[in-house]
């Protein structure tokens, strides 16, 4: 029903943001919230995605067309539903996503949440082949997103990111290492931190 919201952030959230188009909050749930840290109370445009069950309807929100495109191929193959895609869109390695498919690469698939082997080996039968498009595409870079100025001894932007990890399906374990590895690290960006944070569980 809908191809994208252009409106104010409002709010962000671990797991979703709010856009405000003339007085109505809409709640968007996307991969990474915090990319749009730089751009609360401006106006901003987020392709949208529409889900729609029999006891519920929500919105997934993508910066890109190419990313909700990726996004509809995901949700396509069998075992795979919208916060598991969600989960996987949040790696900034698209191209090591389709490299994983290609080489049949079970083991790096099964890294994401709520990825068994099982729906691994799916996500190869399905996709093998017809991600070509998707080889080149990153989510953005750190570069000029990494420093980040807080109070001296806070770590609320370390916090979000577990937050935002958890709300991605990543389990206590997961954030038990994440913790153990990034817990000093105290002068980056919540976006910065998921997106170290998920780099790191990947190699893992």
């Amino acid at each position: 029903m809908f191809e994208y919201i252009k409106g104010t952030v409002a709010h962000l959230y671990p797991g979703y943001i709010v856009i405000d188009n003339q007085g109505i909050g809409y709640k968007i749930l996307m991969a990474n919230p915090f990319r749009y840290t730089d751009q609360i109370s401006q106006e901003t445009l987020i392709y949208v995605y529409q889900d729609v069950k029999q006891d519920s309807m929500q919105l997934f929100g993508f910066k890109t067309m190419q990313e909700k495109n990726l996004f509809l191929k995901l949700i396509n193959v069998s075992g795979i539903g919208p916060k598991s895609a969600l989960a996987i869109l949040a790696n900034d390695n698209h191209k090591g996503f389709v490299q994983a498919i290609e080489d049949n690469n079970v083991t790096f698939l099964t890294k994401f949440p709520g990825v068994g082997k099982k729906t691994a080996q799916q996500i190869v039968l399905d996709l093998k082949g017809k991600l070509s498009e998707f080889e080149g595409t990153d989510v953005e870079g750190l570069e000029g997103q990494q420093a980040f100025d807080m109070p001296e001894g806070s770590n609320q932007s370390f916090e979000e990111a577990i937050e935002a990890l958890l709300a991605l399906g990543y389990t206590k374990k997961d954030v038990a290492r994440v913790r153990k590895q990034f817990d000093d690290r105290k002068k980056l960006s919540t976006d910065a931190y998921i997106r170290e944070a998920l780099s790191y569980l990947m190699k893992k």
